[in-house]
């Protein structure tokens, strides 16, 4: 046995650096928590190293494998936890390098929006989709994840895609035309003038504030412009010098770090469709904002 272990000890160590940050990436897009996602990838570890390397044909799939069954044993758990969770619940926003950005299908895959399309899939429907559609993983691996057969997941595959085709936005935005939008919330918040703001707002926008019980937030969505613009335009004009705006990426995308008497107070993100703003999403949670000092290497 201690034989064993020196002899794979390396190459086990190596094949998993290697392949981390893709698990954290498979992890994070099934769990919208990046907590969570490190805890996947340490108990993804804990099995990896545990394993006869010589018995392992594919060891990226293998990883793969590991990684999804711990991340669908905790999804399970957080749909429990979200039940009683305060408000409104949002992915945690960390922030990207641009080649994140760079790669389209990865950037649209950990969008808030998208993200939050997942969370309406079952646990089972969110790994088929996540493996086969970002990571294209074959159907008898993915199978073997989630303990289904090949043809059970091609059925699942097929509904989890029209489900997810049906909620996600339409068509893709450029980085240009977000940012465009994210300039005018930015001139709304340090000068008060909310009018190119409230011009570029859908009919059916919508405002979601997530603040965990732990900040003062939206309790619950607000929904259609006359509400969003009456929200918008008692709030954003009261935050004067307090605040400072921050353009940055945050998963995959254009967004805004606000931040208040030198902390960073919230974190907005976008979802727009021909040219105006859909939703806005802003997350206070302390507790989701800890991860924003530096950047979260996505990859697939």
């Amino acid at each position: 046995m201690s034989e064993r272990t020196t002899d794979t000890a390396g190459p086990a160590t190596e094949t998993f650096t290697a392949h981390r940050n893709l698990l954290f990436t498979v992890a994070y897009e099934m769990l919208g928590s990046a907590a969570d996602a490190e805890d996947v990838v340490q108990e993804t570890w804990l099995r990896w190293s545990a394993v006869d390397l010589a018995e392992v044909r594919d060891r990226r799939a293998y990883l793969v494998r590991i990684a999804t069954r711990q991340a669908l044993t905790r999804l399970r758990t957080l749909a429990r936890r979200r039940e009683t969770y305060v408000g409104s619940w949002l992915p945690e926003p960390l922030l990207t390098t641009p080649d994140v950005a760079e790669d389209v299908e990865l950037a649209d895959s950990v969008s808030t929006a998208v993200l939050l399309v997942l969370e309406t899939l079952t646990p089972t429907e969110r790994a088929v989709f996540v493996l086969r559609e970002v990571f294209a993983v074959e159907y008898d691996e993915i199978a073997e994840a989630v303990g289904k057969s090949p043809a059970a997941v091609r059925q699942i595959a097929h509904r989890a895609r029209a489900h997810v085709a049906a909620r996600r936005p339409r068509e893709s935005v450029s980085p240009a035309e977000t940012r465009r939008a994210l300039a005018a919330f930015q001139q709304a918040v340090e000068t008060g003038d909310l009018s190119e703001l409230l011009d570029m707002l859908a009919p059916d926008v919508v405002l979601v504030g997530d603040g965990g019980g732990l900040r003062q937030a939206i309790p619950n969505p607000v929904r259609g412009f006359p509400h969003v613009a009456r929200v918008l335009s008692a709030g954003l004009p009261t935050l004067g010098a307090r605040a400072h705006v921050e353009p940055t990426e945050v998963n995959g995308h254009p967004a805004l770090l606000i931040h208040l008497d030198g902390e960073i107070d919230d974190v907005l993100t976008l979802r727009m469709e021909a040219g105006q703003i859909t939703a806005l999403y802003v997350v206070r949670n302390p507790e989701k904002l800890t991860r924003l000092t530096s950047p979260t290497h996505f990859t697939r």
